[in-house]
């Protein structure tokens, strides 16, 4: 636990930027920037911004050139020497942020560490279309998941199964797959189904389109999408175009008038 008003203790702290948004910055992860003695960010993949708030006199280290065998070493070093190091990691610590062997070269070595949530890009997307991605009678689940490419899936999760079950799908570090990724898709999912084809959200430059699945390798390719593309395959998304209605088939029993809870009991209920 962190106080605001004293020195960080030594320890590396990953923490959450978000898609890109400074504004969507948690509250402590801008205290902990802001208190940070040493800053090591993932520049490809953090924007300026983000650093906006770093204090005057500490080290920032951009890291989009280097790898992990200078990196952990450099982070243990500061610690080491007294200083609280601030690991920034786009999106959700917790997501494809190869946080994993960080921690363990440095629980190997006795370094404390702590892991501050942030605003993954799923998130961020629904919330910039303005849609839930959990509509009753429509689809109740949501999956986070990439197709192969250098790094494989296990079998057992590749996309044409997971695919089968027809959910809010959310599919990261994919673009340069997205033929393959659309064929597979497509042997499950109705070829009209909403697709968001989500780039660089929360930058200055971000786009954001929604296509038919049939559309979306020809969207990607058009718009020569490479990197930081995220796409949201889901029935949900047919909320934007009205294509279904915000009646009872569609509506939460939380604050149906019908359904009775702890806080809300039936009057036949009442003393």
């Amino acid at each position: 636990m962190t106080d605001a008003h004293s020195p960080l203790s030594p320890a590396v702290y990953f923490v959450g930027a978000g898609p890109g948004d400074p504004d969507l910055l948690t509250v402590k992860a801008q205290r902990l920037i802001a208190q940070a003695n040493v800053v090591v960010v993932a520049n490809s993949l953090v924007p300026p911004a983000i650093l906006a708030g770093v204090r005057s006199d500490a080290e920032v280290v951009r890291t989009a050139n280097q790898t992990l065998e200078t990196i952990v070493p450099l982070m243990i070093d500061r610690v080491q020497a007294g200083r609280s190091v601030v690991r920034l990691q786009s999106g959700d610590p917790s997501l494809y942020s190869a946080i994993h062997e960080q921690i363990a070269a440095l629980v190997a070595v006795d370094i404390p560490f702590e892991v501050v949530p942030g605003i993954s890009a799923f998130q961020a997307a629904a919330a910039h279309l303005g849609v839930e991605l959990t509509v009753p009678g429509e689809v109740q689940t949501i999956i986070l998941t990439r197709i192969g490419g250098r790094t494989q899936v296990p079998e057992r999760e590749e996309l044409a199964t997971l695919a089968a079950h027809q959910a809010s799908l959310c599919l990261y570090l994919s673009a340069r797959h997205v033929t393959p990724a659309q064929a597979q898709l497509l042997a499950h999912y109705p070829p009209d189904t909403p697709v968001a084809v989500c780039y660089r959200l929360g930058w200055p430059d971000e786009q954001v389109v929604v296509v038919p699945l049939a559309e979306m390798a020809q969207v990607t390719e058009a718009a020569d999408l490479t990197r930081t593309t995220l796409y949201v395959i889901s029935p949900a998304l047919k909320a934007i175009g009205g294509r279904f209605s915000s009646g009872d088939a569609t509506r939460s029993r939380l604050y149906h008038p019908e359904h009775d809870h702890l806080f809300r009991p039936q009057r036949s209920r009442d003393p």
